[in-house]
């Protein structure tokens, strides 16, 4: 069932998403060269503790992993780009790392997700994340009142080919209110005009993620860790947000 929220729940939802912003904001800057994923892990449930939030992963167990997930934040690292589980890894120069964090604050979660380099970058690594990011801002352009979920497929498919990337569609954006996964799933593809439409009140997680050099993935011997078929690098950026009367609430806008 698709949920449309009141101006009063919307509003009632934004400390959530302030604090997933300063959560990935705060794990951005700290992320290095030499510095384990089990300490990134760590420093967002110490964060967690200190703000009486609720993970959304730790006791996370949905059909497609090996449950429960067991850490507070997703890091993908490199050929991985969803759902990736900490472990004892450390940073290398010019790894790519995507954080991926939901928490529940007073009852309401929030979802986002950042990519960045360590060390030295790479200029294609910091393109894909740049496609992203690019595509992620135009599908937030098209999220109004009136339009379609297909409006924002097409633009964040309509970026991506435009910067040679193909797209894979078995994970997208989904809904976002009480609990971290609801209705209605919003893909990274689509044809403008198609599929439900866009109502105030409605509150989605939009998060293009990208491959290199293919769009097909495999799983990860821990049960949880999406990987590129061939070995290329991923990105992922991921925003909450609201649906309005007027223009789109960004809830976990960073700085």
């Amino acid at each position: 069932m698709i949920e449309l929220l009141s101006p009063r729940q919307i509003d009632e939802m934004r400390p959530a998403g302030e604090f997933v912003a300063s959560v990935l904001t705060r794990l951005a800057e700290t992320a290095d060269v030499g510095m384990n994923l089990l300490d990134l892990d760590a420093l967002a449930h110490e964060m967690i503790k200190e703000r009486g939030a609720e993970s959304c992963y730790i006791d996370y167990a949905p059909s497609f992993g090996r449950g429960p997930f067991g850490k507070v934040l997703c890091t993908s690292v490199n050929d991985a780009v969803l759902h990736g589980l900490p472990h004892d890894y450390t940073l290398a120069d010019g790894d790519l790392v995507s954080f991926d964090f939901a928490v529940s604050v007073d009852g309401w979660v929030c979802d986002s997700a950042v990519s960045v380099v360590v060390g030295t970058p790479r200029e294609e690594d910091l393109r894909l994340i740049r496609t992203t990011e690019e595509a992620l801002a135009a599908a937030i352009e098209v999220a109004r009142s009136g339009n379609r979920l297909g409006d924002i497929g097409e633009a964040i498919g309509t970026i991506a080919r435009a910067n040679g990337y193909s797209v894979n569609t078995q994970f997208g954006g989904h809904g976002v209110g009480r609990t971290m996964h609801g209705e209605p799933h919003v893909p990274n593809d689509g044809r403008a005009g198609r599929g439900f439409k866009l109502k105030p009140g409605l509150v989605i997680a939009i998060e293009p993620w990208l491959l290199a050099t293919t769009d097909e993935i495999r799983m990860a011997d821990d049960g949880w860790t999406i990987l590129s078929a061939d070995g290329s690098r991923g990105a992922h950026s991921e925003h909450t947000i609201a649906i309005t009367h007027g223009d789109p609430i960004v809830l976990t806008a960073r700085g």
